[in-house]
């Protein structure tokens, strides 16, 4: 397969990842705000919140999905940023995305973890 075909294909791909997170995002930004302002209006301080979230598996559930789409939109983006702005080549581009990602999936499920299971914050 020749260069500029693979680099299409990988292009093409990284656009459909980005599109589909980005749909993933969407859902979960509104269920997240809709659940703030419920939970805001109806006088709940944030004690109270982290108390209904203890052990709250579908909780945790809903969170690591936001927490992974994520991972996947946002280094999508950031590599693009980094070759066509900071002129960064693909493999240097690639290696960003990619610590990016983890970065964001470890830290965003760390978090999820230290809310959902009682003493895991500790």
């Amino acid at each position: 397969m020749d260069d500029a075909l693979s680099q299409a294909i990988a292009q093409a791909r990284r656009w459909y990842w980005q599109r589909i997170s980005a749909m993933v995002l969407a859902v979960c930004v509104l269920v997240h705000l809709g659940g703030m302002v419920y939970a805001v209006r109806g006088g709940l301080s944030a004690a109270e919140i982290l108390g209904r979230t203890q052990g709250n598996w579908a909780f945790g559930a809903f969170y690591a999905v936001f927490v992974i789409a994520c991972a996947v939109h946002v280094p999508v983006g950031v590599a693009n940023i980094a070759r066509e702005w900071w002129g960064l080549g693909e493999r240097s581009a690639r290696v960003l995305s990619i610590g990016l990602a983890l970065l964001l999936l470890l830290a965003g499920l760390r978090a999820v973890y230290a809310v959902v299971v009682p003493g895991g914050a500790a």
